[in-house]
């Protein structure tokens, strides 16, 4: 029997290919995206201790609609003022498995904007 996999699996398995080349230190830590359907979901990670340096979601920020490409914009803006209050400047992007484009880009687009070196 054939075992058909998921869309969620597939991306799993893209995911574990890319981080096998992408690592976060503390000097440029590692800026995850992740997505649902209804929400985003963005970590600034230091991989050398496994911490969570900083994050922001649609869901944190309270949004009435936080599946789309306006809700990802604000979520970017609102990780790079926190990595800047967290004095970092730089960090390695992480996509988490998913294709560059629509919210995913949205978001790197707008953390580089807001003055966050990707």
């Amino acid at each position: 029997m054939i075992r058909k996999e998921s869309k969620n699996d597939l991306r799993q398995i893209r995911h574990k290919r890319v981080r096998k080349n992408i690592s976060g230190t503390k000097e440029t830590p590692r800026l995850n995206v992740f997505r649902s359907n209804s929400e985003i979901y963005a970590q600034v990670i230091d991989d050398t201790t496994g911490t969570t340096l900083v994050s922001s979601s649609s869901r944190s920020l309270k949004l009435a609609n936080g599946g789309n490409i306006d809700a990802a914009k604000l979520v970017g803006k609102d990780i790079a003022e926190k990595c800047k209050k967290a004095k970092i400047a730089k960090v390695v992007f992480d996509r988490g498995g998913y294709l560059y484009h629509g919210r995913v880009s949205a978001l790197a687009d707008a953390a580089r904007e807001a003055g966050l070196e990707i």
